[in-house]
């Protein structure tokens, strides 16, 4: 039997969230190598605006696809959300994490109401809209912008007084509104998952994307015949713009197995504000 592809997959977030898509994936596919990025040094990426996330996408999918990876896989909303919008030129497949969520809210919803939580830059593309309109008929759709939640995550927050008085505020006028499924828009908020049960209750459908990923990149590389046929556990690399002990802390409480290296690989002092050029 042929080895298959021992090429990486390449995975990239704004910080920790796209570990929840990462977890996922090595449960999966735990024969695959994985190179993970997190671009903590300009994290959060919500409140910046579409088009400097935009710049941002280019310069990862440029320093990723220099890791020769065979795929790529967009663990963060708002990157997929320009992705989308923008469609950069790329090298090998693209995997982004909306339109499997919005498959597994279309078949969770019995009321046909369906709340999306995200970040100001998705949001504001409309992109869950669109996504969600194209999957089923008949949908109530009703966004919220969750402020403070990546930066709660990124500190390790996931219990605090205050991080349940932000879910309370954000969660009334979808309560109110009926919704009975919920998407989580970014991949920092599966691992809010116990607070947002607590204040909805259990009364709502919390649908991340992570394992409808997972299962979209192994059907991705059956089909372009690049899956790897190894019996090994695959290797796994993680790296990082900004702290990699600050991502290390925090990605430990995470990821299934916990993190051991993390390699820094900061950015070029230009590439640090939206007014740097593109740069890998």
């Amino acid at each position: 039997m042929s080895a298959g592809d021992d090429r990486a997959i390449g995975i990239f977030d704004s910080g920790v969230g796209g570990l929840t898509v990462t977890d996922s994936i090595m449960k999966l596919l735990p024969q695959e190598n994985l190179v993970y990025f997190g671009d903590t040094a300009r994290c959060p990426y919500g409140p910046r605006s579409i088009d400097e996330v935009h710049r941002f996408l280019k310069q990862i999918m440029t320093r990723m696809e220099a890791q020769d990876v065979k795929m790529l896989v967009i663990a963060c909303n708002s990157m997929t959300a320009a992705y989308e919008k923008f469609r950069p030129a790329h090298q090998v497949p693209v995997i982004g994490v909306m339109e499997p969520a919005v498959r597994a809210a279309v078949r969770a919803t019995h009321n046909r109401k369906v709340g999306v939580l995200g970040t100001q830059a998705t949001l504001s593309t409309g992109q869950y809209e669109r996504f969600l309109h194209a999957a089923g008929d008949g949908l109530q759709i009703h966004t919220q912008v969750c402020e403070g939640f990546v930066e709660r995550v990124e500190e390790g927050d996931t219990f605090s007084e205050e991080l349940f008085g932000l879910a309370e505020e954000y969660l009334s006028p979808l309560m109110a509104a009926e919704v009975d499924t919920l998407i989580l828009g970014c991949t920092h908020y599966p691992l809010l998952t116990g607070v947002l049960h607590s204040v909805t209750r259990g009364e709502v459908e919390l649908i991340s994307s992570a394992d409808e990923v997972a299962k979209d990149i192994y059907s991705k590389l059956v089909e372009l015949g690049l899956l790897r046929r190894r019996r090994e556990v695959g290797s796994r690399r993680f790296i990082v713009s900004g702290d990699p002990d600050q991502f290390r802390t925090v990605g430990t409480r995470f990821l299934a197995g916990g993190l051991e290296d993390v390699e820094a690989m900061p950015w070029p002092a230009a590439s640090q504000t939206s007014e740097g050029e593109d740069a890998a």
